[in-house]
């Protein structure tokens, strides 16, 4: 079932990618999605597979996808909706996948 949460912020990101390029046209916010959804979605399905690493994964996404969006929410001053929320979702999923790593360690 820890799968579950990857898959959705894999389709998160993914989306998000795309919404800013559609918005302004920015390559690298589209690239930057895809490649963050990708990373979600391959430890998803690490995880569903029961391999090796997929938590460990889902936490390398969780804490670039923070690294990319805290820098935004801080420079806003918390005022714009979407760094703010991927911050917390990345803080909070990042937390949830740190926890399965340390369960199975």
């Amino acid at each position: 079932m820890s799968h579950h949460p990857s898959y959705t912020m894999a389709g998160l990101c993914a989306a998000g990618g795309i919404a800013g390029y559609a918005r302004t046209r920015s390559v690298p916010s589209l690239v930057a999605g895809l490649a963050v959804g990708s990373m979600y979605g391959f430890a998803g399905y690490l995880i569903k597979e029961n391999k090796d690493y997929g938590h460990e994964t889902a936490v390398a996404a969780s804490t670039v996808l923070a690294g990319a969006m805290l820098p935004r929410a801080f420079k806003s001053g918390f005022k714009k909706p979407v760094p703010v929320a991927m911050s917390a979702i990345s803080l909070v999923a990042g937390a949830y996948y740190v926890k399965k790593v340390i369960e199975y360690s």
